[in-house]
Formats: C-alpha cells, structure tokens, sequence
C-alpha cells in the first residue's frame, strides 16, 4: 500500500511549475495497479509544454502534472490482477487507449482517438508519487534490467516502432535524420535488427561524436547548403551507391526532411518519426519517380514495449550510456533547463519517495548555450511519443 508522498511537479501555465501534494490514485477497476514512481526522464514534448504550454492543439488550459516516460514498483494490486504482484518492478506504458474502437481492434491502440496519454492535457503526467494504471501496459521488468533503464523502456520503444515501420533487416543501409534520444535510439535498434550501416545526421557535432560511440557507423554534420547537396554528401560519406534502403527523419526539421527524400534509394522506404511544423514544403518529385515507400510513425503499439526491454536485457541496446545522470524530484525544474539547453542526451529524475539521491548532474545553465541551441534548432521539433 502506499505509504509515501504524492508530491507531485505541475505545471500551471508556460514557465510557472510548483511542487504540489497531491492525494493518492485510487484503483478504478479491478485490472488495474498503483505504482510507485522510482525515476522518470524528461521528453522534449515535455519541455515543450513547460516553455510554450501547447503542442499543437493540445493546449494546457489546467495546471497538469508532468512527465511520461517512468519506472517504478508495483505497491497495490486490483483483484482481477494475474500478471503482477506487489514488489514487482515495471515500466510503464503512459498512454490508455479505450479498446473497442476501429484502431484498437485492429491492432493499431496507438491511433486510438480516444487515447488518454499521461502529461497530454487534459490527463496528468508521471512525475509524481504514485500512478494507477491498467495492470497491462505495466510491463514487468526482469532481473537484469534496471529501475533507471526502466525509465528508458519508453524512447526506446518510440525507436523500435519507427524501426519497425521501416522494415529494418539484415544488411541494410539506414540513414537516422537528428542525434536527439530517439534519433539515438533509432539508430541502435536498426543495428539490433541487423543493419550494416548506420549513419546518423545532425547539426550539433558532440552529438554525433556520441553516436559514432553509441551505435553509427557513420556520422554526417549537416551543412547549409541545398538538400540534395547534404544527400550527396550523405551518400558518398558511407558509400551508399544508389542511396539508402531506409531513411528515419528523428528530427522534424524541414532541411532534413528534405534531404531525407534525396538520399533514400530507388525504391526504398522513408519513415517520418520526428515532429515539427505543420505544413512544409517536401520534395513530391523525388518521392514519385523514387517510388518511395512513406510511412509516418507515432508513439508505439503492440509489442514494442514488450520487445524494447528484451533488447535492454539481452544487451543489444544500452540505454544507460544516455544518462547523463540522476537528481532528486526537489531538483526537477533545474534539470528541464538543462534538458532545453541542449547539453545533455538524458537526465532521470528520482521519484519524491526516492531516498539518498544525489544529484549527479551540473543543473547549472548556460543561457547563451541555450539560445544558441534554440536558434540552431528553431525549424525542427521533438520526434514523437
């Protein structure tokens, strides 16, 4: 049962948090469980709700607790609850479809338009105490998988579903648009699943200097010049031929869209994971004349989650190599600014029941870095999740 603190971090509007004691969740149903909260990261659409109070038209009009992508131990258990039992660890899938719609009937919940998905207004987030869930998107984690790689199971299945729309196999040639967490994570289950190169694009060299330690094989510094110039270099640098048999766009960013389209190969496949603006204007002829297969991709579905913690367990992906590392929930609004300065790939943020945390992360901010990134990624937007 829970015993603790529901403190929880809200937001009221754009720049305003506060920590707030919140009461606990009671089980609503008989399939579901309450979690305590052990570590939680911070997502770019998060960071995003904290700076602009919107993404698109999901607008926070009440304040809304934060935060989605969690880890935590199960504490109480419904009735009709077989899968779980108190103590045991999970991650949590933050997004609840209602089940009996078009979408969720044909395998794809993640499309469900009734979806209820935590820090998505008008429902809360994960950054707080204790979350009641359904018993089924709490996905029990083995032995040889942390707390803190628990928290990461969430990105990490956003990769694996763009991955996975991309039909990644054996001896390809994958090129990753933005070096951004899930643009990382992209690029480490395409190796998973078998590719032979790997090469990952961005405007921010340390970035890319982690990739090439992460999971590329290659990596490209985008320069401003045309779309189909940065293809071209793209190509040559990895020695792709006719171009690439998968593009991933993990960016967002019109430049890198575009140059998605020249560099992907006669017949390839394109997969649009990152979000942006709206509306841009996209290279149609290169996509017809290609007969290029697009998909788009959002959040995950069936099987992902399951499938994102066997990699983390049998060691194909390594998650922790992203944490820069880990500060108590009294420093949560310290790491979201250092999370928008752009410095760091992953912060995890200990949940208010947590004890003996120390922060091991300079939350110090360096405001002209911060506008520097800002301008340097104002086009672009978080990959999706």
């Amino acid at each position: 049962m829970a015993t603790g603190s529901n403190l929880s971090f809200v937001l009221n509007r754009p720049n305003d948090v506060e920590f707030k004691e919140k009461p606990v969740p009671s089980l609503k149903s008989a399939h579901e469980v309450l979690v305590a909260i052990n570590y939680t990261g911070i997502c770019g659409s998060d960071v995003h709700y904290w700076v602009h109070g919107a993404i698109g038209h999901f607008v926070v009009k009440d304040p809304m607790v934060l935060g989605h992508e969690s880890a935590g131990t199960v504490v109480q258990v419904g009735e009709a609850v077989k899968t779980l039992k108190v103590g045991d660890r999970v991650a949590l899938e933050p997004g609840y479809p209602c089940r009996h719609c078009e979408a969720c009937l044909g395998g794809h919940y993640n499309l469900c338009p009734d979806m209820a998905f935590a820090a998505t207004p008008p429902y809360d987030g994960t950054l707080t105490g204790y979350w009641a869930a359904p018993a089924d998107f709490c996905y029990k984690l083995p032995e040889s998988v942390s707390l803190q790689e628990g928290a990461l199971i969430e990105p990490l299945a956003v990769g694996v579903h763009i991955v996975r729309q991309a039909g990644v196999s054996p001896g390809q040639s994958v090129v990753v648009m933005g070096a951004g967490p899930v643009g990382l994570l992209c690029a480490a289950v395409a190796r998973a699943f078998g590719a032979s190169k790997v090469v990952q694009v961005d405007i921010v060299q340390n970035k890319l200097d982690f990739a090439l330690g992460f999971a590329a094989t290659h990596a490209y510094l985008s320069q401003r010049v045309s779309p189909e110039e940065n293809a071209r270099n793209i190509i040559a640098l990895a020695d792709l031929g006719a171009g690439a048999d998968v593009v991933i766009d993990a960016s967002g960013a019109e430049p890198s869209i575009q140059a998605s389209l020249h560099a992907v190969r006669v017949g390839g496949t394109y997969v649009q994971g990152g979000m942006g603006k709206s509306d841009i204007t996209f290279p149609i002829m290169a996509l017809c004349i290609k007969e290029v297969t697009a998909k788009g991709s959002f959040r995950y579905g069936s099987g992902d989650y399951k499938l994102a913690i066997d990699l983390v367990a049998n060691k194909k992906v390594d998650v922790k190599k992203l944490v820069d590392g880990v500060v108590p929930f009294s420093q949560a609004e310290d790491a979201f600014r250092k999370v928008k300065e752009g410095q760091v790939i992953k912060i995890l943020i200990a949940g208010p029941n947590e004890k003996d945390v120390v922060g091991s992360v300079d939350t110090s901010v360096d405001e002209e870095k911060v506008a520097a990134v800002e301008e340097a990624t104002k086009e672009g937007g978080a990959a999706c999740c």
